[in-house]
Parts: structure tokens; sequence; C-alpha cells
């Protein structure tokens, strides 16, 4: 077996060291090429090389940003092309790997990867799609709009000024934004779901395509506990944000069993196949904890057995 593997030399967890592990690690049961991304976009390009030069494996080692470029890449080419993909955990929050039910530590989930190549363990997982140019974008387990979008989009600003994107990063800029008005502001938000009246007047939507949405620190963060990746899209809205509304809701994400699916405060949707969310005005848009720029409307969809993944 020919490996490609593709390290994110910005992420956040992932060091020379523990590439270098890594690598002699996977080197040990198959060739093994390593390469850099040098640039946003660049992932997606090397997955396009790796299908013109005939690799049977991609390994990308970075966060969850490079996952999806990395599955967007693959997805973009010819279904006969695809190479077997694996994903190892080197980021600050790492969503996809550990909703895989890898391990959080790299090392770890190197050594469980390399097992599952050894059975022929793969799992085939649903994922999302939004609508726009060149065919849109798949995300593997979350978009949003709104006030998470806004704390994505500072933290890259953040991070272009040479901080790193820890969880005490995210909590920070989360907590300022609430508290200067980010969440609570601005009810512009709409859900429309084919066959069901709109939904309108939300200050913030959250699409996932798995539990937990995120993670702070070791803690799962849970507004759609039903979400799984064998199914289609879930949806999560807030429809007031008072402090005790809010409060509430935050003490629900954090607990064992989630949010329930009907309460004070919010909205849900379980299992959708297509939606569209839309905005009076522009707002911050994000998926996979990318931000996308500024939207006023967004298609989405499921695609039932999108990705193959060595797990």
């Amino acid at each position: 077996m020919r490996a490609l593997f593709i390290g994110n030399p910005q992420a956040t967890t992932a060091t020379p060291r523990s590439r270098d592990v890594i690598v002699r690690a996977l080197a040990s049961d198959m060739a093994v090429d390593t390469v850099l991304t040098e640039y946003r976009g660049h992932a997606r390009e090397l997955v396009q090389r790796a299908a013109e030069e005939g690799y049977d494996l991609v390994v990308s080692f970075g966060g969850d940003g490079t996952v999806n470029e990395v599955v967007n890449g693959i997805l973009a080419l010819p279904a006969k092309q695809r190479p077997l993909y694996a994903a190892l955990p080197g980021g600050s929050a790492n969503v996809f790997v550990r909703a895989l039910g890898l391990p959080a530590n790299p090392v770890e989930a190197t050594g469980a990867v390399l097992e599952a190549l050894h059975s022929g363990s793969r799992r085939t997982v649903n994922l999302g799609h939004i609508d726009g140019p060149d065919g849109g974008r798949y995300f593997t387990f979350c978009a949003g709009f709104g006030w998470d979008a806004e704390v994505v989009h500072e933290v890259e600003r953040q991070r272009q000024r040479g901080r790193r994107a820890t969880p005490a990063l995210y909590t920070a800029i989360a907590l300022s934004l609430f508290l200067r008005g980010g969440m609570g502001g601005d009810p512009s938000l709409s859900v429309e779901v084919p066959g069901r009246p709109p939904v309108r007047n939300l200050f913030f939507v959250l699409v996932t395509n798995t539990t937990p949405w995120t993670y702070a620190g070791p803690s799962p963060v849970q507004p759609t506990p039903r979400s799984r990746f064998e199914l289609d899209l879930d949806v999560f809205a807030l429809t007031r944000v008072d402090t005790i509304t809010t409060a509430n809701v935050l003490r629900m994400m954090f607990s064992a069993k989630g949010v329930p699916p009907r309460g004070r405060g919010y909205r849900t949707w379980h299992n959708c196949a297509e939606f569209t969310i839309r905005s009076q005005h522009p707002r911050p848009f994000q998926i996979d904890g990318e931000y996308l720029g500024h939207r006023q409307q967004v298609n989405f969809r499921s695609v039932p057995k999108a990705l193959r993944i060595v797990a």
C-alpha cells in the first residue's frame, strides 16, 4: 500500500516530533510519502495529486479544517479514483476524528488506524452539503449561522496575529462576544424545512451532522444529541437569549444527555434531508470551524454514505 501523508504544520497540536513518530509508525507497514500544507486549500490540491499518482491511502494530520479540505478534495474526484482516507487529530478540537471514536491522542489514533487497516475495518458516513460556486462544499460535522461563526472569525483574526487556537481562546472570545451582545441582539435568522411552516426570529442557528457539536477541552458540547453520521442533518436554533434562558441551555449542552428535543428558548429539527437558512441581512457563517464570510441564505442537504474512511 502507498500512502500520502498530509501534515498541517500550523495545526495547534501537530508538532514536528509527533509528526515524525506517526510517519515512522505508518512507514513500518506501508510506503509513505510526506508533504506539508503551505496555504489554505493546499490539502485539497494534494488529494488531486494523490489520485493522479495512484496512492491507495491519504492520511491527514491536522485539525478539522484540514479534514474538511481533504474530504472535499476526495469527493471532487470520480468515485473510482478516490483513495482511502484516514484522519489523525492535530488540531485544538478534532471533532470529526473524536466523533468517529478514534483517540484524541495522535499517536494512539495512529495505532487505531493501523489496526483498522490490518483488519479491513472501514466506515461509511453521511455528510452535509451547502450550495455555492463550483459545486458548493461538504462539511463533516457542523455549520453555523451567527454567533459561533463570529467566534470562529475572531479566532482566525487572532491566529493571524500569532496566537494559538486553544480551547481557552475560543472560550474567551465566545464569552466576550456574548457579553457585548453578539448572540443576543439580532433575531434575523429563519429556518425553512420543506413541508413545514418556516420558523423566524432566530438568534443563532447550528446545523450538525453528528454529536457532539464541539468540545470544550475534554467535555463534549451537545445541542443536538440525536444527531448521527448515519442519519440526515439536525438543526438547533435559539429563540430567546435572555441570561437565564441562555445559561439553562448552555448547562444542558454540557450535560451527559445534551439538550432535549423540546424546551424553552430554543427549537430543534431532527433528521432533515434538506432545508434553507435565511437571514434578513448578511451574517457570519462557518462550516467545520472555518469562517466562510457573511451570507444571507444557505441551502443545505444531507448526502448519504458520502465518505468511506478508515476507522
